[in-house]
């Protein structure tokens, strides 16, 4: 059976959605409800140093106003905060919260979890070999948490 680029495309996103749908459901369990991959990413760029909507929207390259809207449900959960910035009073900075932080460490934890059961069911050396092939195609570079491209953009975000 002749595989086409498009199949190995879908299989990787596949998997993407998968683990990510995985541990959305595990951090709901755990006391993180409604949250999405997106706040994932949009947490850690601010942790970054995008500390407004516009500096976020950049590095998730989506609109301010998309930026925006992501920090207000960030806010509304208590993952972030803004604050005035001491060098000038007409702006804000945002900045993580202890529990955006702890959010962040919980999906750590789930990944890695999510990992060992892949580990479990194909072998590690499997996984390894997988996660390797991967890094040679896309380089170490490639890796960017804080811009999701195509996902920052979804609904609701």
């Amino acid at each position: 059976m002749s595989r086409s680029g498009a199949d190995l495309a879908l299989l990787l996103l596949a998997g993407f959605r998968t683990l990510a749908e995985r541990a959305t459901v595990e951090l709901a369990r755990r006391g993180h409800e409604d949250v999405r991959p997106v706040h994932d990413f949009a947490l850690r760029a601010i942790l970054a140093g995008a500390d407004s909507a516009s500096e976020l929207g950049r590095a998730m390259s989506v609109s301010k106003q998309a930026a925006a809207k992501t920090i207000a449900t960030l806010a509304e959960r208590g993952y972030v905060a803004r604050e005035p910035d001491p060098a000038d009073g007409r702006r804000t900075r945002l900045h993580v919260t202890d529990h955006g932080r702890s959010l962040l460490r919980e999906g750590e934890t789930v990944f890695a979890d999510l990992r060992a059961q892949w580990e479990q069911q194909a072998g590690a050396a499997s996984v390894a070999a997988l996660e390797d092939t991967l890094r040679r195609f896309v380089g170490d570079d490639a890796i960017r948490i804080d811009s999701p491209g195509w996902d920052a953009s979804a609904p609701g975000a």
